[in-house]
């Protein structure tokens, strides 16, 4: 059977609407966002978002992976610049991202984190979504960790895979203090204890 040709147009507001739900999910979260929302901000009529999403929790685990896909980006551009020693990439990407939710006033946080806490418990499919793409990340980090311990920057003993998990559970927890206490203080205390204590 020939496959299917892609619709330039189709692919297009399927982008437009995904780019939208990672907006509006962000700012509104996920209850607090609409279908009608999510068409209106993507500038397309709302029966176009069933088109290509089954349901609003199947259009919120493709959210995950677009949030995920872009911060991907990010962590490549810093854990893998084989120019810079793997800790000082880790320590790099942590300043950038310090920096980052500063500019912002220390609100949304992320996607990520606010979609686990409001959907892990009741929206399956997302969770298994998120469990995946933080898994994905956590490698990101385990992988730059395995790069230090053969340069000697990390002990020869460490357990890298739970280093890895340790320092994203920590991150993320700091960011959702950081959302409450609007400050970037609980940023600038994960940061320091990871790489003064827990990866020395």
């Amino acid at each position: 059977m020939p496959r299917k040709k892609s619709n330039p147009a189709e692919n297009e507001t399927k982008r437009k609407l995904l780019v939208a739900g990672l907006a509006e999910f962000h700012a509104h979260g996920f209850h607090g966002t609409g279908v009608d929302q999510v068409a209106k901000s993507a500038n397309v009529p709302k029966g176009s978002f069933y088109n290509h999403f089954e349901s609003k929790h199947a259009f919120g685990a493709e959210v995950v992976d677009c949030y995920f896909e872009r911060h991907l980006v990010k962590l490549r551009h810093f854990l893998l610049d084989l120019e810079v020693a793997p800790l000082q990439r880790l320590e790099n990407y942590f300043d950038e991202r310090v920096a980052f939710f500063a500019e912002r006033g220390c609100r949304n946080g992320c996607l990520m984190g606010n979609l686990s806490l409001e959907l892990a418990d009741t929206e399956e499919r997302v969770r298994e979504r998120l469990a995946d793409r933080f898994a994905e990340w956590s490698l990101m980090f385990r992988e730059c960790l395995a790069q230090a311990q053969d340069a000697g920057q990390i002990n020869a003993q460490a357990d890298i895979d739970s280093l890895a998990d340790f320092v994203l559970n920590s991150w993320e927890g700091a960011i959702l203090r950081m959302k409450v206490e609007r400050s970037t203080a609980p940023l600038e205390t994960a940061r320091r204890l990871i790489f003064t204590s827990i990866l020395r």
